[in-house]
């Protein structure tokens, strides 16, 4: 197959056609048809020759022709064993393309990336973003940096802070974990099929340490976890959902210093860590 641009919509309805592929819904398969867009998101990587890039889902190789074509180390890792062949032939011109056939949720991600500092952009499978995003930075992998396409609402929901209906776990996590952007939105006529929903890009900055002191990280995020389980109770009555005692929850929140009548969505990081490093100090001190 000749080297051609993979985002044009002739192009893709060629291939389409000719490997008589189906667009499989529930692996969120919907190709990008839109050259700048291919373009805005491999520039929002930051790639330069030899960077290794770790790409998820390539699909039938677009976006993997965009970070290709920056010089940098591609690995694209591809769940659908029909796209193998397709992905043979799309990027047969780029020898600094590497396909791994396998599921991103079990396969050993260090070691596919040479166990070196790596980029990750991606057009991200929209039924599992959360689960792969929260496994790129709890495994503490060395990523730098983080580059991917989501649902809208998603990239909101990463990105927005304390006060907003949307603000939750994922929103504390993401920016613990990164310093997270929303660059921009991408509508679904950019896609074949056009998916029912809006779309964004988000770029995240592995921070090197987390932006608040926690003294236990697994305490940390089970206060989080409490917070948003059970959004419409005050925090107060959340943090019986742990197992705590009401006297437990009260002592912890005088230390903290914290308002128990208010509701997890109004909560800082900072105001999270105060919690949750109060919750061991009283534990540590009745030992």
């Amino acid at each position: 197959m000749k080297e051609v641009d993979l985002s044009n919509p002739e192009v893709v309805r060629y291939i389409v056609k000719r490997f008589g592929l189906r667009m499989n819904k529930k692996l969120g398969q919907n190709f990008l048809i839109r050259r700048d867009v291919v373009d805005d998101i491999a520039d929002a990587a930051d790639l330069t020759v030899g960077t290794p890039v770790l790409e998820i889902g390539p699909g039938i190789g677009t976006l993997t022709q965009g970070l290709a074509e920056t010089g940098a180390d591609v690995t694209a890792v591809e769940l659908d064993d029909k796209l193998l062949p397709v992905l043979d032939k799309t990027l047969e011109h780029y020898d600094n393309v590497r396909i791994i056939h396998g599921d991103i949720m079990r396969i050993d991600i260090e070691e596919t990336m040479n166990h070196q500092p790596f980029t990750v952009c991606a057009n991200l499978p929209y039924y599992i973003t959360t689960p792969i995003i929260m496994k790129l930075l709890e495994q503490r992998l060395p990523i730098e940096k983080i580059v991917v396409m989501v649902q809208k609402e998603v990239a909101e929901r990463m990105t927005f802070g304390p006060g907003s209906k949307i603000y939750g776990a994922l929103s504390v996590s993401v920016q613990y974990y990164t310093e997270p952007h929303l660059l921009f939105e991408i509508p679904p006529h950019a896609f074949m099929p056009a998916p029912e929903v809006t779309s964004a890009v988000v770029s995240m900055d592995v921070r090197k340490e987390p932006p608040v002191h926690v003294t236990e990280e697994k305490r940390f995020f089970q206060v989080v976890k409490a917070a948003f389980g059970q959004r419409r109770k005050t925090f107060a009555n959340t943090l019986k959902s742990t197992g705590l005692g009401k006297e437990d929850v009260a002592r912890i929140l005088t230390e903290a210093g914290i308002d128990g009548q208010r509701r997890g969505e109004t909560f800082s990081l900072e105001e999270f860590a105060d919690v949750a490093n109060a919750w061991s100090r009283i534990i540590e001190a009745g030992r």
